[in-house]
């Protein structure tokens, strides 16, 4: 979905390629793809095959489209917006301008029952009105902390009526509490093994909370380097079965790693990025501009290969299923032929 922002006008051609390409539905209304080869024009999240970049010209609306001899295209109708997206956006709207509205309240003002809005809202969105509005709020923390609010005036700030909701809602995914964004998350006790696999040597390394490092042909040097500050214990019979689990992934990529514990440190925008990269499904592939899109900024392509490459879990955190754009395996920080090799397990 849209919003002020994306509307500013400040989109590159180029950026609305990426958005294309990427298919991203946020961006439908801020703009509209001309294609003049067939002569039709489209939404950015039109599922058609993507057009030659040569063949296409971006316009405003549908309006400059059609003045230039345009037709819409019948399979995603960029000249309409259907009663379900106006009430959508309409929610949208006032998610961002309180978000504590319940659920009855938003169907209340969009006039659908609460089951069939919030069926709607998921599926035009991608998340549920409670999870975007938390992921609101999750963003406006993490954003205060990096400009170097406290910790308490940052979850208050944002919303959160004590730090023990901001620590509920945030148990289980990707990232420090809030604390460890101040401190670094120094004193940690990290338990860690070099495993032999088809790939090679490979080092594991994890907290109480989860793998913290995967990676190829390092040590307990390199380690050390990564986390200076750490308690580094080898071994360890309580993680012997989450080792498993992460050899199991890297060697037989149809086993499922979504379920392996992460405990992983890095800005809000780094770790957005790592999340990204965990919803690229095996077997494809993204190029970084693609990869940008989907976090809703195209011209951080640069940014995002910067922290791509400082992901410190290979494999969970597949920043390998990234490729230049103009094709090839491109760089990894292990070599290209783990990466190669990586790909070519998950596309069988």
């Amino acid at each position: 979905m849209t919003d002020q922002r994306i509307h500013s006008g400040t989109l590159s051609d180029d950026d609305r390629w990426q958005i294309a390409l990427a298919k991203d539905r946020r961006y439908d209304g801020a703009f509209v793809t001309g294609v003049h080869s067939t002569g039709i024009y489209c939404r950015p999240s039109c599922p058609a095959r993507a057009p030659l970049r040569k063949n296409v010209k971006f316009y405003a609306n549908h309006e400059d489209a059609e003045a230039a001899g345009l037709r819409a295209c019948k399979r995603c109708s960029p000249n309409t917006q259907s009663a379900e997206e106006a009430c959508v956006l309409a929610a949208i709207a006032a998610i961002r301008a309180d978000g504590s509205q319940t659920l009855d309240q938003l169907a209340d003002l969009t006039g659908y029952s609460p089951t069939h809005f919030q069926r709607l809202f998921k599926r035009t969105v991608g998340l549920s009105p409670a999870a975007f509005a938390r992921a609101l709020r999750e963003e406006k923390v993490r954003g205060a902390l990096e400009d170097g609010a406290s910790v308490t005036d940052a979850l208050y700030d944002a919303g959160y009526s004590a730090p023990s909701r901001f620590y509920a809602n945030t148990k289980g995914r990707l990232g420090m509490q809030a604390s460890d964004w101040r401190d670094g998350g120094k004193g940690r006790q990290i338990h860690w093994s070099v495993i032999t696999t088809s790939l090679g040597e490979m080092l594991v390394a994890a907290t109480e909370k989860g793998v913290c490092c995967l990676s190829f042909g390092e040590g307990e040097p390199e380690l050390r380097a990564r986390f200076p500050k750490a308690e580094l214990v080898e071994g360890g019979e309580d993680f012997r079965a989450l080792f498993d689990q992460v050899v199991a992934a890297v060697e037989e990529p149809s086993n499922d790693a979504s379920a392996i514990p992460l405990d992983v440190k890095g800005t809000a925008f780094q770790q957005r990025c790592w999340e990204a990269l965990r919803q690229i499904p095996a077997g494809e592939t993204r190029s970084y501009g693609e990869q940008a899109a989907m976090l809703g900024n195209p011209k951080a392509s640069r940014a995002v290969g910067s922290a791509n490459g400082a992901n410190n879990i290979a494999v969970l955190i597949p920043c390998h299923r990234v490729v230049p754009a103009s094709g090839g395996v491109g760089g990894y920080a292990y070599g290209p032929e783990i990466k190669a090799e990586l790909l070519k397990r998950e596309s069988q």
